[in-house]
C-alpha cells in the first residue's frame, strides 16, 4: 500500500475540510455524524459500504424531478430529515471515482447552507485498500426536522449568462474535462457514450486542468497544497485572488475542482458552472474555440 501523508501535513488552507478514513472509522457510531455515499455508481452502495453510511443519488435525490435544475428547498428538507441529518449534523461525504461525487454532493449542500461537511479523503478506493469493513445493512436513523432555509445559488453557482460575462471580462476559466473534450475531439470522457451536445471544443479563455490531475492516483487522496499549486497556479498561471470558473460536462466534476480550489487551497471566489458542457455546446451562438 502506498504511504501517505497526514492531511495537516499537506499544507491546506482549510485542513479540517477532510478526514481521514482512520478518522472515519473511529466516528462510525457517533449520532453527532452523519456519513454519506454518493457515488457515479448509483447501485454500488448496496453491494457494500462503510457501516452506518446512508445513501444520497446524485441522480434521484439531488435533482429536480422535472427542470434541469436542484431540488427545492422543501424537498432539500425532507430529504435531510429521512437521512436523520440535522442543520447542526457533521455531514462526511465519499465515494467513487475518487469522490468525484461526494465532492458534487457536498456542493449541492452548499446551495443550501448546510456548510458543516467534510469529504473522507481517498473515498471508497482508499476504505478498501486498508481492507476495511464494507456493510450491506441499510441504517435507519430517527428523523429530524430540518427547517426549510431558502436556497442561495450566487455564492458558490455561476449560471450561463454568469460565464458570458465571465468570458467578456477575460476572467479566469477552468475546463476540468479531458484533453480530447477541451480540443473537440471528443464530447465526453474516452470510454463513455458520446452524446450530450451538439459541438465540441472549450469556452473561449478557459485553461484546461483535467480535475483528476488533483489526486494521487495510487491512494484516491487529494495532492498536497503544494503540488495543486503547481497545477494550477504554476501550469496554468491563475490567481487565487481572481474570480474563477470551473465546468466540465455537467457540472460534476468540476464541483471536486472547486472544492479543492475553495478548500484546499483557500481560494475565496470559485463558483461551479454546472450547466457545463451539455448547456453550452448545445446552446445556438455561444462562442466555442478549439
Amino acid at each position: 500500500m502506498a504511504e501517505t501523508t497526514p492531511i495537516e501535513a499537506r499544507g491546506y488552507a482549510h485542513p479540517d475540510a477532510l478526514v481521514s478514513t482512520e478518522w472515519v472509522a473511529q466516528h462510525l457510531d457517533d449520532p453527532a455524524i452523519r456519513i454519506v455515499e454518493s457515488d457515479e455508481d448509483v447501485l454500488l452502495y448496496d453491494t457494500g459500504h462503510v457501516p452506518g453510511a446512508v445513501k444520497i443519488d446524485w441522480h434521484t435525490d439531488l435533482q429536480h424531478p422535472l427542470q434541469r435544475d436542484y431540488l427545492d428547498e422543501e424537498s432539500f428538507a425532507r430529504l435531510m430529515g429521512e437521512k436523520g441529518i440535522a442543520p447542526d449534523t457533521l455531514v462526511v461525504f465519499y465515494g467513487d471515482k475518487n469522490n468525484w461525487w461526494a465532492t458534487y454532493a457536498l456542493w449541492v449542500f452548499q446551495l443550501f447552507g448546510h456548510t458543516n461537511v467534510k469529504v473522507m479523503d481517498g473515498g471508497r478506493k482508499k476504505w478498501a485498500d486498508e481492507n476495511r469493513p464494507f456493510s450491506t445493512d441499510y441504517p435507519s436513523y430517527p428523523a429530524t426536522q430540518y427547517p426549510v432555509a431558502p436556497r442561495n445559488d450566487e455564492r458558490v453557482r455561476a449560471f450561463r449568462e454568469d460565464v458570458l460575462e465571465h468570458v467578456k471580462r477575460k476572467g479566469q476559466l477552468v475546463d476540468v474535462r479531458s484533453p480530447e473534450e477541451y480540443s473537440g475531439e471528443k464530447l465526453h470522457m474516452p470510454d463513455y457514450p458520446q452524446e450530450g451536445a451538439m459541438r465540441g471544443g472549450h469556452i473561449p479563455g478557459a485553461k484546461s486542468m483535467p480535475w483528476a490531475r488533483a489526486v494521487n492516483p495510487d491512494t484516491g487522496e487529494f495532492k498536497s497544497a503544494d503540488e495543486l499549486r503547481a497545477l494550477y497556479e504554476g501550469q496554468l498561471g491563475l490567481s487565487g485572488d481572481q474570480d474563477t470558473i470551473a465546468y466540465c460536462r455537467i457540472g460534476e466534476r468540476s464541483s471536486h475542482t472547486w472544492f479543492a480550489l475553495t478548500y484546499l487551497l483557500g481560494w475565496p471566489n470559485v463558483r461551479n458552472y454546472d450547466g457545463s458542457w451539455t448547456e453550452w455546446g448545445n446552446s445556438v451562438r455561444l462562442p466555442i474555440e478549439r
